[in-house]
């Protein structure tokens, strides 16, 4: 029976990763991705049961407690959070995770010093860290918090010399952690490390401008992974180990695409200080530009929507902050009974997290299948009547193409301007996070729809009826 318990909670183990490792294929395509969510779920439920049963627990009723709690916390926050805000809500999950996994590489270091018995050199070195990367996760995902949500500006924030004394602090907690690993029994020092690795995570989001949240964010998250991998060492838990090294693997693989998508190395997008995180631009300034568009109103952008053969929407940021996406649901049915076919381009940058875009329209119920990424839509546009364009901006740019001095020339964008006609809804003319004026306003075959995109999407399913 002694012998039971340890080999039953390693079968659990193995059953719980086998799980993680399903949830996670399933999670790769939106058609399977809750089933994947609901699989890794139950994984989890039966790794941290598992885990219970393993290790001696001082106190269960504290441990229950706490499980309550958050079960409350997070349920409440599952039903409120608004979708548009779910990057944020993302931002602090993943600095939840690094700041447990750091307070569990501390309190193993205080458990040493409390009984005044010298830590392992392995422990030391996976609890310090523990300490780096999951202190980093914590205050730079508080950092990404605040941009997102508009608390401070979500504009680059650098100043002189700003990378040297970057390498400073680092070179600071390395010197550190090799004079703690002499001696151990120095608390000050340790603690002089975990506040060196609050402020370097502080210091590595501040100089990224908003419109690139969405790489930091994958970033981050791969960070949190690896910080409960380090406490998995540092507890000797194998569940934790594997299951952190998952998330820090899924978290670089979908860090390295989204730098893809725009085009970008990741130390430019961490270091070059790029965009200015807002629309800008003298059209949102109130200013004027001497380029001119061509404005039309809902009965006309009905019209064309409604008599033409075939339809790609492409979504955008606009569309998540007005939460337009029920609208343009609703706009599809209509099209649709009118015989005409729609389908969906989705940039996998569009929005403030990675498949943002996804998730908002999965939420409206659109079937999957008319979803396209970028590679199988972009042939189709030039044989499109229509490219409706809600709320993007900088992914749908063609001096990306064109124009070798423009900031995001080479980045992949969607051909709308191939489509025979192109409607772009958008408050005004303000230019994306990369501070760039869209040449897409001012091309002949491109008319602009002026307004809310939920007003505006509303108007056209109104005008759409009758036809």
């Amino acid at each position: 029976m002694s012998d039971f318990i340890p080999t039953g909670i390693q079968l659990s183990y193995l059953v719980a990763v086998s799980l993680f490792f399903v949830g996670l294929k399933k999670l790769g395509s939106p058609a399977t991705a809750r089933n994947g969510n609901l699989l890794a779920s139950v994984g989890m439920l039966i790794a941290i049961v598992a885990t219970l049963l393993e290790k001696e627990v001082i106190n269960y009723e504290m441990i229950l407690v706490a499980i309550v709690v958050g079960s409350i916390i997070g349920a409440i926050g599952a039903y409120k959070v608004e979708m548009t805000d779910m990057p944020q809500m993302v931002g602090l999950f993943n600095g939840l995770g690094g700041a447990a996994s750091a307070m569990v590489a501390v309190g193993e270091f205080w458990r040493y010093l409390a009984v005044a018995q010298s830590p392992p050199l392995p422990t030391t070195i996976t609890a310090l860290l523990g300490v780096l990367i999951g202190g980093v996760t914590f205050t730079g995902s508080v950092i990404a918090f605040a941009k997102l949500q508009g608390i401070m500006s979500g504009s680059p924030i650098t100043f002189p010399l700003q990378q040297p004394v970057n390498a400073l602090l680092f070179g600071g907690f390395i010197v550190g952690s090799v004079y703690l690993c002499v001696t151990p029994f120095n608390l000050p020092i340790f603690l002089a490390l975990v506040g060196v690795s609050l402020v370097l995570g502080i210091m590595f989001v501040i100089p990224i401008g908003g419109g690139d949240m969405p790489v930091v964010i994958s970033l981050l998250n791969s960070f949190s992974g690896l910080a409960a991998s380090a406490a998995g060492f540092v507890v000797m838990n194998n569940m934790l180990i594997i299951a952190g090294a998952l998330v820090g693997a899924s978290g670089i693989i979908l860090t390295v695409i989204m730098c893809k998508g725009m085009n970008r190395s990741l130390t430019n997008v961490l270091f070059a200080a790029f965009g200015t995180g807002e629309g800008g631009g003298p059209a949102a300034a109130g200013g004027t530009t001497d380029k001119s568009v061509r404005s039309i109103d809902p009965e006309e952008g009905a019209m064309m929507l409604g008599y033409a053969r075939s339809v790609v929407i492409v979504p955008g940021y606009g569309m998540a902050v007005a939460q337009a996406q029920h609208s343009v649901r609703e706009l599809t049915d209509q099209l649709e009974g009118l015989g005409v076919e729609v389908k969906y381009a989705i940039h996998p940058v569009a929005g403030r997290m990675p498949g943002h875009m996804n998730v908002l329209l999965a939420e409206a119920n659109v079937p999957y299948p008319q979803l396209y990424d970028m590679d199988d839509i972009n042939p189709q546009f030039d044989q499109a009547d229509v490219a409706l364009v809600i709320g993007a901006n900088d992914v749908v740019n063609p001096a990306a193409r064109a124009d070798q001095n423009s900031p995001i020339y080479g980045m992949p964008i969607l051909d709308v301007d191939k489509a025979k006609h192109t409607i772009v809804i958008k408050r005004g003319l303000s230019t994306g996070f990369a501070g760039v004026d869209n040449d897409l306003f001012y091309k002949d075959k491109t008319m602009m729809l002026f307004g809310s995109a939920k007003d505006m999407v509303a108007k056209l399913v109104s005008e759409v009826k009758q036809l």
